[in-house]
């Protein structure tokens, strides 16, 4: 008591003497108590707000008057520091934080993180980027109760708000995911990234992602919406950037094994090992997945290994090394017609259909601290890769047309009467990008500037033609064996792209800040290569065969602008919003593979547009995470596949589209609410709600006026809830989607006679209900859990192409057991 009114009269004393006008300002770090090591996951309260800690330990507490204030720093891993700091000059102080002593639940420590966290967002600033004003989600994966081994998207991004998946890849071999009105088929429209540097095909020319980590190995997946097309590229879905885990700072050597068995043949084996041994840090895994698939001929296996490198030169200097590899052969059940399907989701008529991956990634990475206020970050990166895709889809000699069902004739032993497709593609590409952010005094408050630039460039080939008749994973050409083949290219994809790019933090006052930004593009593609056309009798003769040069060079200039804004009313309470324009070249590699569905107008062109989205985001008290907000989306230019005037399908642009819809996220903490005191329990419910619509405004095409955008579920809904006590968590999770159209003339199934029968059609409504649990007992894990529970027959995806064509169904009741050791 006389400590506090002693301290009371010495603040009331230096109010009296020490000038009203007076600031100060008080910078501080963070660090381990043992070994001085930096803490970059800790939050700072003050006076009311949450400041934030960047990734060497450092905060900075501006325009405090002179006073006696009490400082809280907090990390989940660490014991809680409260200190009282008199503020009569500028100060720079060290604060050592010590670790917990007791061995803390794995309950104790996510409920410690949500305590004081909530709803996770990225900071306004992050290293060498700019998040402000921008609509985001960050998954955290040690929170998550899932499926993980299998990489089951519909659980892994339960949270993020409006995404469409397609849930038909074995075992999470890729990633296709999508949202307001965007094509899912291999994430093509988000820019997919890894630890910050590209990881698709082919940013420009073919920027689908045939590799995706497993999800043992992230620490952290960060979703950015349509504005990240500033400082990341310009996509109109936005960014992907899977974090991720790093070394751990406290051991020379950590091993963590998981090994996993499942359904249908399930086997996967994850084995990492990290540690520090001074300066020197790393993190490495090797995974390995086998199945046979839901459906008969899909059977898979895959290697995937990755290596992370890193060295501490000084405390403002750092270098990391990446590489990962992954190579996959995958056997393709190929698609259904709506009759099949609706008869028996697990039909295949086709035996030989195979998908081959071979992608290798390197990053050199330089970090460095140009000052206190100023930090620069150089990323090389490269991609060697391949993918091959080989199948019977039918052929324009057959005298049944229809490629789902076209019967594959056998003409003896292990061989066949036709020859399959095979497409290989082949990807060399090479990127620097470089950023500075500096801060600085602006009008007595921290502003932040950001500046960058990339150069990227890419010399692909694709080559189309025959494949063996045999029924193995040949992938070799037969075009000698078969002259007269159809479908027979051969491309080269010389491509170039230069861009700079900026953005600046203008803080008007401590609540509202500005945040305007530019892109700068240049863009040539080219295109460099020949094609056949063969053409046949009604008996399947061919009657002509001729060789055509499509040589095309293709170079724009271009410049994108953006603005976002964010009132921070407090550490609990956010309004944002941002617009920014978008674009997206028009691929030469999807323009030259020939698809027996669907041909292809020679005058496509680029995709340009807007996004606009505004929110409310925040937690009140420790009760209640949300964030709800809207969305808009004009699409110009929209490419899709439409029926001519002759009933043949043919992909080309279509017109100009408006996609807009409310979207809300809300976290109840109900372990929080009905057990203040008790850190053995968490008990979570989670409601992720997307109302979407959208509209054609104008086209020059026939019935589309009016018509709904393609891949649009009007009510996209998840809901779900967690449980722990102790070291048990249990989890549920409901995914609902309405039935969306697959084309722009918004086709409903057609009569069953329709040779188009499984590629034309909408999708149906569908739910899916997944149970989960995990217990830790010291060192071990065990997780187990059923996907799909109910058992529902359902579909996300009707494929042109590969892996189809048709309905390609998604996976029935499933269930799987992990037995896990960390040590």
């Amino acid at each position: 008591m006389r400590i506090k009114t002693a301290l009371i009269l010495t603040l009331l004393s230096w109010n009296s003497i020490l000038p009203l006008a007076a600031q100060y300002t008080l910078e501080g770090k963070l660090v381990d108590k043992i070994n001085n090591n930096p803490i970059n996951y800790g939050s700072v309260y003050f006076n009311g707000s949450e400041y934030s800690v960047d990734a060497e330990g450092n905060f900075k507490i501006r325009n405090v008057s002179p006073s006696i204030q009490e400082l809280i720093i907090f990390s989940f891993e660490y014991e809680t520091l409260q200190k009282l700091i008199a503020f009569n000059s500028d100060t720079s102080m060290v604060f050592q934080l010590e670790r917990l002593h007791e061995e803390l639940s794995e309950v104790v420590i996510r409920a410690r993180r949500e305590e004081h966290f909530g709803l996770k967002r990225l900071k306004a600033v992050e290293g060498t980027s700019i998040f402000a004003g921008k609509k985001n989600e960050v998954v955290l994966m040690d929170q998550l109760v899932g499926n993980m081994a299998a990489n089951n998207a519909r659980q892994i991004y339960g949270q993020v708000v409006g995404l469409n998946i397609y849930e038909s890849n074995d075992a999470g071999l890729q990633l296709s995911i999508g949202g307001r009105g965007l094509d899912p088929n291999r994430t093509a429209n988000f820019n997919t990234r890894q630890n910050g540097y590209d990881i698709s095909a082919d940013v420009l020319g073919y920027p689908e992602s045939y590799y995706t980590p497993p999800a043992e190995a992230l620490r952290e997946i960060q979703v950015i919406r349509g504005a990240a097309s500033l400082q990341y590229g310009t996509q109109f879905g936005g960014l992907i950037n899977f974090k991720m885990n790093e070394a751990n700072k406290y051991k020379k050597i950590e091993l963590v094994s998981r090994q996993t068995l499942g359904s249908f043949g399930l086997f996967t084996t994850f084995n990492s090992l990290s540690g520090t041994l001074g300066k020197f840090s790393y993190y490495t895994y090797f995974n390995h997945k086998v199945g046979n698939g839901y459906r008969p001929n899909s059977n898979f296996n895959s290697k995937n290994f990755y290596v992370n490198l890193s060295f501490q030169f000084s405390e403002n200097t750092k270098v990391s090394f990446e590489n990962s590899y992954l190579n996959y052969l995958a056997k393709q059940a190929g698609g259904l017609t709506d009759p099949q399907f609706v008869k028996d989701p697990l039909y295949s008529n086709r035996d030989r259909n195979w998908f081959g991956v071979d992608w290798k990634l390197y990053s050199l990475k330089l970090e460095h601290k140009l000052g206190k206020q100023s930090d620069f970050s150089l990323n090389v990166y490269g991609l060697d890769a391949e993918r091959n895709a080989l199948g019977f889809r039918g052929s324009a000699a057959s005298l049944n047309s229809n490629p789902i069902t076209a019967f594959d004739e056998k003409a003896g032993q292990g061989t066949y009467l036709l020859p399959r497709d095979l497409i290989i593609g082949e990807f060399n590409n090479w990127g620097i990008e470089s950023r500075i952010l500096k801060r600085y005094r602006l009008g007595g408050l921290e502003s932040t500037f950001l500046i960058g630039t990339k150069l990227y460039k890419a010399n692909n080939l694709s080559r189309q033609g025959a494949g063996s008749r045999l029924a193995d994973a040949d992938f070799t050409f037969r075009d000698d064996e078969f002259p007269n083949y159809s479908n027979q290219s051969s491309f080269t994809f010389p491509n170039l792209n230069w861009s700079i790019f900026g953005e600046h933090i203008f803080n008007v006052t401590d609540k509202f800040s500005i945040t305007p930004g530019f892109r700068f593009e240049y863009i040539d593609t080219k295109s460099i290569g020949t094609y056949q056309k063969v053409n046949f009798d009604n008996a399947g003769n061919p009657i002509s065969d001729q060789e055509f040069v499509d040589n095309r060079d293709l170079r724009r200039k271009f410049p994108l602008f953006g603005i976002g804004i964010a009132y921070k009313k407090n550490s609990s309470l956010e309004l944002y919003g941002n617009f920014s324009q978008n674009y997206r070249s028009v691929t030469f590699s999807d323009i030259r593979t020939v698809s027996p569905t669907f041909s292809i107008d020679p005058n496509i062109s680029d995709e340009k547009g807007y996004t606009a989205d505004f929110g409310i985001r925040g937690k009140w008290k420790k009760y209640l995470s949300y964030d709800v907000g809207g969305f808009g989306l004009l699409y110009g230019n929209r490419i899709g596949i439409i029926l001519d005037d002759r009933a043949n399908r043919v992909r080309k642009n279509i017109g100009k589209a408006f996609i807009y819809g409310l979207e809300s996220f809300v976290d109840w903490n109900i372990a929080n609410t009905l057990f203040p005191d008790s850190y053995q329990t968490r008990f979570n419910w989670f409601v992720n709600m997307a109302i979407t619509s959208s509209e054609y405004l104008d086209s020059e095409e026939n019935n589309v006026i009016g018509k709904k955008v393609e891949f649009i579920p009007l009510f996209n809904f998840k809901t779900g809830l967690k449980v722990g006590f102790k070291n048990l968590f249990l989890s549920t999770q409901l995914s609902y989607l309405s039935d969306q159209f697959t084309d722009v003339q918004n086709s409903q199934v057609p009569d069953d006679g329709d040779i188009r029968n499984g590629v034309i059609g909408s999708i149906p409504s569908y739910l899916v209900i997944d149970f989960s649990a995990s217990y830790t007992y010291k060192s071990l894990i065990f997780e187990t859990g059923i996907n799909n529970g109910l058992n529902s027959s359902y579909f996300t995806r009707r494929a042109t192409g590969y892996p189809g064509p048709g309905i390609i169904p998604s996976d029935g009741r499933s269930c799987y057991f992990t037995f896990g050791i960390k040590i």
